[in-house]
């Protein structure tokens, strides 16, 4: 049976789902799906504006923004390790880009066997327009917290990193 026309499903998410069940679950875990659900929100909102306004993925910028950093160029390696992804997936993201004039790949010099990945001038100046953009989208869903507001979330959230490194730092080791 379908709803009739006038009933428009709603998404819930796992925070909402939680906050009316019994009680016994821990703070901590809220806190997790509170974090999740906003960079859930946000991820989702960042994608689909890059897609509308730039035509590109989040992959791709993140991409970029890691060459963007290191104007020396990047190894495969490194800009995996940076993004947290397998070489396999750099690679197909640096040809396509290649194919676009906004990255370029060369032999490293000394080891001809590594690629490295540099923006063009292209991809520089198409980068500043991707994160001036990326920028004022981030300014604006976080625009409902206040500067003291801000900067109390990012010294907890720092905290709270730290935390995170110390709980998963082998025994004896400081993280």
């Amino acid at each position: 049976m379908t709803p009739p026309d006038d009933i428009v499903p709603i998404t819930v998410d796992a925070e909402t789902a939680l906050a009316h069940a019994p009680p016994g679950h821990k703070d901590e875990l809220r806190l997790w799906l509170r974090l999740l659900t906003c960079t859930t929100l946000m991820e989702g909102e960042i994608r689909a504006r890059l897609r509308r306004d730039f035509d590109t993925t989040l992959p791709r910028f993140d991409l970029m923004a890691a060459l963007d950093r290191a104007p020396q160029g990047m190894t495969l390696g490194e800009v995996s390790r940076r993004m947290m992804v397998s070489n396999g997936n750099v690679t197909g993201l640096a040809a396509r880009l290649e194919s676009e004039g906004l990255v370029e790949r060369r032999a490293m010099p000394g080891d001809r066997r590594a690629q490295l990945l540099r923006l063009t001038a292209r991809g520089r100046r198409e980068f500043a327009r991707q994160s001036a953009a990326h920028e004022g989208w981030i300014a604006e869903l976080l625009g409902g917290l206040d500067p003291a507001e801000r900067a109390q979330l990012f010294r907890l959230l720092g905290r709270a990193k730290a935390g995170v490194r110390a709980a998963l730092a082998p025994e004896g080791e400081t993280a």
